[in-house]
């Protein structure tokens, strides 16, 4: 291995064990992402844009549906295979294998898997998508934080049964909760908790809700704010108002909440309809641990809290001139806008060594501006690196790089300070990157095929060069699930900068490659003995034309 790779390692093992969670971590990024880049600039909006507003359903027009409830309730189905005893079961995406079972009715969990799976990737699978649908609901639709942890692993094949059904009897769904690990207070809780939103569907249970006329079908709701959680639903119930229909339905064997909220002498929903903050605060907890009841060989990461500074999409271009191009984004948390505050980004060279020539500034808008919840609601700033005629910054290619930081003015006469990790700084490999000869050839038929050109340090020497994509497949029996592709890159004959010390490799890519593929994105790769040297992910195509 080169003394440049061991001194990348270095840094790397630096970054991770300097905190639970110091950027670069791809996984730990992804996830993060997903939980806070909500609204606004850079948001992924196949979360929080789908519960906006919390009435939205995006598969048909029953009455009172929505995609809030149906999130919430794929979780807790998902979940309820759980076996305490041996660790079996839990939240752990085999609900996309058990939709033929009577105790999940209803087409809810099919729409919801329709919808949540469409964002899943090699660092979030259909467990964690499944975990991240059910917190994104509860928190955006006036609910209580619910901490995530990811890292959940996807079941291949159904858990054994055993989901409650509400014309079970009193006993039966006591027994159920408790081989979920759950005390029958908790159970009375945490249904308490789910059924603040949404209701009943006729078309699931046609023997609990009867059919108006002039519609369809119905969902007769749980309380009288069915897109909303608030404690209406304890409420209602302890003063005699409540429409639920598991509680006051005609059919008095599905009336499985009036028994279970009456087991406990109405003791547990009198504290609820008394107190909203006790509420709000029981069902924060009790949610959490449904979402974090896996099986008992998944570890999960530590709860993910917002990174203060988060870099996005960093990447290096080889210009062939004796420069690079750093570009990427950075995201400030929990900061407002001003026209004020000046940032710059200050980096090392690849020995580590800075200079007075090593910074740049970064640039912002109007427009690079978002907002999210967290326990309230937090707005950020995003900034690109470079100025903005160009959003990119000019590195020597034969100095490189090592780590970057920030140095943050805000012009109110504070001082400048540091953005840098708590001292780590933002490490950045410079081994392997894009170049900048990488283009597009378009055929007659509109089809694309992206040379791409890898630039590699000659002190490097891999034994392989490659692109990864990811990939979007289902199973012969229903599961969604990613994988990842790999095309590889032949060293360049003839191409190698003697000046600067990079040897070129090249990888053709038909756009057909990624048909499959929902991000539409590549990463390069290469192996260096022990090591995988990976970059940032970027689109392959609308590159420059080949000639």
């Amino acid at each position: 291995m080169s003394l440049g790779v061991k001194k990348l390692s270095s840094l790397l093992f630096i970054a991770a064990s300097a905190t639970a969670y110091t950027w670069p971590n791809p996984q730990l990024d992804e996830l993060e992402s997903l939980v806070y880049d909500q609204h606004g600039f850079n948001s992924r909006g196949i979360l929080a844009g789908a519960l906006d507003p919390c009435s939205r359903f995006n598969f048909g027009d029953t009455v009172n549906r929505s995609n809030v409830a149906d999130w919430i309730r794929t979780a807790y189905h998902d979940m309820a295979t759980h076996n305490v005893a041996d660790g079996t079961g839990g939240l752990d995406a085999s609900i996309q294998y058990e939709q033929d079972r009577a105790e999940n009715a209803g087409d809810g969990f099919f729409n919801s898997l329709r919808h949540l799976t469409l964002g899943i990737t090699r660092y979030a699978g259909v467990a964690d998508f499944i975990a991240l649908g059910a917190k994104t609901a509860i928190e955006q639709c006036g609910g209580p934080k619910v901490p995530f942890r990811g890292g959940r692993v996807d079941a291949k094949v159904p858990n054994s049964p055993g989901v409650p059904e509400p014309q079970q009897d009193l006993e039966s769904h006591i027994a159920a909760f408790a081989r979920q690990g759950f005390t029958q207070t908790e159970m009375i809780s945490l249904i308490a908790c789910g059924h603040s939103f949404g209701g009943v569907q006729h078309s699931a249970f046609p023997d609990t809700v009867p059919l108006p006329d002039g519609v369809d079908d119905v969902s007769q709701t749980f309380d009288s704010t069915p897109f909303n959680f608030d404690n209406a639903i304890a409420f209602e119930y302890v003063h005699g108002t409540t429409n639920n229909p598991l509680v006051v339905g005609h059919n008095d064997t599905t009336n499985s909440d009036k028994r279970i909220f009456g087991s406990d002498r109405n003791a547990t929903m009198a504290s609820f309809a008394e107190s909203p903050d006790l509420f709000k605060s029981t069902c924060g907890t009790l949610f959490a641990r449904m979402l974090d009841t896996v099986p008992k060989d998944v570890q999960l990461t530590e709860v993910i809290e917002p990174l203060p500074v988060k870099p996005q999409s960093v990447l290096l271009t080889y210009m062939g001139d004796g420069t690079l191009h750093l570009s990427g984004q950075v995201r400030f948390w929990d900061t407002a806008e001003s026209s004020s505050r000046s940032v710059k980004i200050v980096w090392a060279d690849r020995a580590g060594q800075t200079n007075s020539s090593y910074t740049d500034v970064l640039s912002t808008n109007a427009d690079m501006v978002a907002s999210a919840l967290n326990d309230g609601n937090f707005t950020s700033v995003w900034y690109n690196i470079g100025a903005a005629a160009t959003n990119f910054s000019i590195l020597d290619d034969s100095a490189g790089i090592s780590k970057f930081w920030f140095e943050v003015d805000e012009g109110d006469g504070s001082g400048v300070r540091t953005e840098d990790q708590d001292g780590v700084g933002f490490a950045l490999q410079a081994a392997l990157m894009l170049a900048d000869s990488s283009c597009e050839t378009i055929s007659s038929t509109f089809s694309s095929i992206a040379t791409i050109d890898i630039a590699v340090r000659a002190d490097v020497s891999p034994s392989r060069v490659y692109l990864e994509y990811d990939l979007f497949n289902t199973d012969p029996n229903g599961g969604s699930f990613n994988s990842v592709n790999t095309s590889d890159a032949q060293p360049a004959a003839g191409r190698k900068t003697a000046s600067s010390g990079y040897d070129i490799w090249t990888v053709q890519l038909p756009d057909s490659a990624l048909a499959k593929s929902l991000p539409r994105t590549v990463n390069i790769a290469a192996d260096v003995g022990d090591e995988k040297i990976v970059t940032a992910s970027f689109t392959p195509f609308n590159r420059k034309q080949c000639y």
